[in-house]
């Protein structure tokens, strides 16, 4: 064994002591040197360890990814995923290596360095320093007097106890330099030898996991040999199939033909001219499917749904532009031109177009979207007249029956297809699309054949119309020397007059709105008494004006038209309102909005009304009341009715479970719908009478009523008891 320090030899403190001292020293910092570098280098190695199994991991997710597409041969599946299993746990081996490597170079290390180099460090440092003030004594010790017998003492006394702390500090300082040597021997051994175990246990693992993949390889090597033979096979195959191909005469014009294995309709290459170059025109793979035009730019782009609904649209031949071959396909919200190879293409493509729209107007044609459940003849001016329908008619035949509606009220072809539910006018399909992209606050378009309509909206068309309409909107055109386009005018000419009417509003009659009437009316009041008279035309007038929908009267308590409509029980001056934009939750002064109204008035119409375009039948007004409150107040059963009715679907849709699934069921549809008709078409029917008995026919109506009530409180109960 080696030498160590003697602690004699320390206690003498001799040169011999001094200079083996030194030896022990140095050969400590040199150890200290080599255990740093032998850390950082293990670090090192340990992170390209991990970089390298990360990276074979990504390498074994590409080769899983590429054994996928042999899914359909179960063998070499199965093979694949046996080797990709067995690499994977290579991959856990190295890892579990690294860690084992980690644990043992650098934590033993690192514990030997932190347990024993700062401690001999602040020992030397103290030895040294009590080594400067025992040599310090001594010299003074020398130099005292032999006279001075008390300065002497004094010395003496010091240079002993200075000896005594620096035998001490030096015997202090051995063991521990002593006690590192005995053990990095220790640590050291000990770490090398773990990491050599390590190695060993990695390659013996990996060793019994190769040798366990042996049969699976044999596997692998038949389906090698089996798959060399069929690819040899499947290339002659291949060759004979291209020859056949390349002898075969492919000239001649493509043709457009319905596809039989596909659910393409027509497939074929056409030009496209763009919307915002007119002078661009791209090549482009069209389909018809399932009632849409598709297109596809290019082979790496997905196909775009270029029309949704055919039967929105019309084709036609183009025959105004250079460009041969050409046809275009209007909507409502866009027109594109398209252009084919030939006439006989196009003539192809035209006829599979509009058979494919007629074939969707066939099949798809659902009754409740084109007909209205029932809807009243157009009456001839004002409110329509009360009464039950004679029979159903369509939306269609009812709206084209208004005042000028036969024709488009902007250019006037022949049975326009569209409406603008909020202007009241009638268009065809071109001047649709323009007024489609005017926005909703301006215009909204609705298909007379394929949306659904209410009651009210059609009467709209009938008392409005383009003839009334067109009186407001263009009452100066003529004066201005404007021309009004015809049905085969360009559509930018369309898109600017349209613009010029509705958005600038350039030909309605300039009349002053804050000219003052009786001394006090403004444009607000005009609009408010027109709402409360149901005077639609000049409602309308008022609005083309410039009139705010959601000013706020003064003059009355701050109530707006909306609040108006409902005092005076208009239902279609209500519907005209909500449909431009009123706010249906105004409330005035006295904290009522409309629905208070209604509810105070007894206007069941209105009540419904309101209830279906969102407004708020918790609101209370000053008095605290809410419009439920009102109605008992009133004693107007049939709002009551109505109002809990609403208030109970509003609460059951926000439980959760079973009364979350019966809100909205077709008891709730049933009742607000028979209350809408009743509205709609007999509103003498909802009015509150009392009992009396002044005759026999007015008993009768009395008992028919009271039947009527007993029904839809029967349907209240009915949901009444489901909710419990």
């Amino acid at each position: 064994m080696e030498p160590l320090l003697d602690f004699e030899e320390c206690v003498k403190d001799s040169p011999e002591f001094r200079l083996k001292l030194e030896l022990f020293e140095a050969d400590v910092s040199t150890m200290e040197t080599h255990l740093d570098k032998v850390m950082k280098l293990c670090s090192k190695m340990v992170e390209a360890g991990q970089a390298y199994s990360a990276a074979n991991q990504l390498f074994l997710s590409s080769l899983a990814d590429l054994s996928m597409y042999q899914k359909k041969d179960s063998v070499i599946t199965n093979c694949l995923n046996q080797f990709n299993q067995g690499l994977q746990e290579m991959v856990s081996f190295h890892t579990m290596l690294l860690d084992q490597t980690q644990r043992a170079i650098s934590q033993q290390l690192t514990n030997l360095c932190t347990q024993f180099l700062p401690q001999l460090a602040e020992t030397r440092r103290e030895f040294i320093r009590i080594g400067e003030d025992l040599e310090t004594a001594a010299v003074k010790s020398a130099q005292v007097s032999r006279h001075k017998a008390g300065d002497a003492e004094r010395a003496s006394h010091l240079l002993l106890a200075t000896r005594k702390c620096y035998q001490h500090f030096a015997l202090d300082y051995c063991l521990q330099l002593n006690t590192f040597k005995t053990q990095q021997k220790i640590d050291i051994f000990n770490s090398v030898f773990s990491y050599v175990h390590a190695q060993f246990t990695f390659f013996h693992q990996g060793f019994d996991l190769l040798r366990d993949l042996e049969p699976t390889m044999k596997t692998m090597a038949a389906q090698l040999s089996q798959l060399s033979s069929d690819c040899a096979t499947k290339r002659k195959d291949l060759e004979n199939s291209h020859l056949l191909v390349q002898q075969r005469d492919a000239s001649g014009e493509p043709m457009v033909s319905p596809c039989t294995e596909s659910d393409d309709t027509i497939q074929g290459y056409l030009f496209k001219r763009s919307r915002r170059k007119s002078k661009t025109w791209k090549r482009c793979w069209f389909s018809i499917r399932d009632n849409q035009l598709i297109y596809r730019k290019s082979h790496k782009e997905d196909n775009v749904v270029l029309f949704e609904d055919l039967r929105l649209c019309a084709v036609k031949s183009l025959e105004q532009i250079d460009r041969r071959f050409c046809f275009e396909l209007l909507s409502v919200q866009k027109c594109c031109a398209l252009q084919a190879d030939s006439e006989q293409l196009r003539q192809a493509w035209l006829s599979a177009l509009q058979g494919s729209i007629d074939l969707a107007y066939r099949e798809r044609a659902d009754p409740q979207t084109t007909q209205p459940k029932e809807l009243p003849p157009p009456p001839s001016g004002g409110d329509p007249a009360p009464g039950p329908p004679t029979q159903k008619l369509q939306v269609l035949g009812v709206a084209l029956r208004g005042p000028g509606n036969n024709q488009c009220c902007d250019c006037g072809e022949e049975e326009p297809r569209w409406a603008s539910i909020n202007l009241g006018v009638t268009m065809c399909i071109e001047c649709s699309g323009i007024h489609r992209s005017l926005g909703v606050h301006l215009s909204k378009v609705r298909s007379l054949t394929l949306d659904s309509w209410e009651a009210e909206q059609v009467k709209l068309l009938c008392v409005l119309g383009n003839h009334v309409m067109n009186q407001i909107y263009e009452a100066e055109c003529s004066e201005q020397g404007r021309a009004k386009p015809r049905a085969n005018s360009p559509r930018a000419e369309k898109e600017t007059w349209i613009r010029e009417k509705y958005v600038e509003k350039r030909f309605v009659q300039n009349h002053s709105l804050d000219k003052v009437c009786n001394g006090k009316d403004d444009a607000g009041l005009r609009l408010y008494q027109a709402a409360k008279a149901g005077d639609l035309v000049t409602m309308a007038h008022t609005l083309a004006q410039g009139a705010e929908v959601n000013g706020s009267i003064t003059k009355e308590e701050g109530r707006t038209a909306l609040i108006g409509a409902a005092v005076g029980g208009s239902l279609l001056a209500c519907e005209f309102l909500l449909l431009n934009g009123a706010n249906v939750n105004h409330r005035d002064r006295r904290g009522q909005g409309a629905l208070h109204a209604a509810a105070t008035a007894g206007h069941t119409g209105q009540v419904c009304l309101l209830l279906k375009r969102g407004a708020n039948q918790y609101a209370v007004d000053e008095r605290g009341q809410d419009p439920l409150a009102i109605a008992v107040e009133t004693a107007h059963a049939d709002i009551v009715t109505l109002l809990r009715m609403a208030r109970m679907n509003e609460e059951m849709r926000d439980s959760e479970g079973v009364f979350g699934a019966m809100a909205d069921d077709e008891t709730f549809q049933d009742i607000f719908r028979d209350f809408s008709n009743m509205a709609s078409h007999t509103p003498e029917r909802l009015t509150r009478r009392q009992f009396s008995r002044r005759g026999e026919e007015e008993g009768e109506e009395e008992e028919e009523e009271e039947e009527e009530v007993q029904d839809r409180g029967g349907k209240v109960n009915s949901v009444e008891k489901r909710s419990e």
